[in-house]
């Protein structure tokens, strides 16, 4: 069986919103994910096969630096063959951020299994559907 986790950071909770219907996701599809605020995650990596990566945009469109940054680049190394799905909240711009994260993560070796979720402040019913689908997919991938 697959072991998935739900690593993110969240100022506003928006994000961990997001994070919170990806599990409800997941679980409706049978399976179960641990979730970690990044401050939190002490697990080891390679012990999950299957991870979502959540953040939302920040400064000039870029990932969050003194929290999710630094974990991040201690286990992007050993995301190679893993299945990732991608998510964050944003309040302005296009998105750049998403989409420089997806390329980060092929360049990496990744599997994405769908192009990253991106939800502009808290998710409205569409969005936490939206959310919802992401971890059905995940838990399916």
């Amino acid at each position: 069986m697959s072991k998935i986790a739900i690593i993110y950071w969240s100022s506003t909770g928006n994000t961990e919103a997001m994070a919170n219907s990806i599990k409800k996701g997941i679980e409706n599809a049978g399976a179960s994910a641990d979730m970690f605020s990044v401050s939190n995650f002490s697990a080891n990596i390679d012990d999950y096969d299957k991870i979502a990566l959540g953040c939302p945009a920040m400064g000039s469109e870029e990932l969050e630096d003194s929290e999710f940054l630094p974990v991040y680049d201690s286990i992007k190394d050993k995301l190679s063959g893993k299945k990732i799905a991608l998510f964050g909240s944003y309040d302005w711009g296009d998105c750049e951020w998403m989409r420089t994260w997806e390329n980060d993560i092929s360049s990496l070796g990744g599997n994405l299994i769908r192009d990253g979720l991106t939800i502009n402040l808290s998710p409205d019913d569409n969005g936490i559907n939206d959310c919802i689908s992401l971890g059905e997919a995940l838990a399916k991938a």
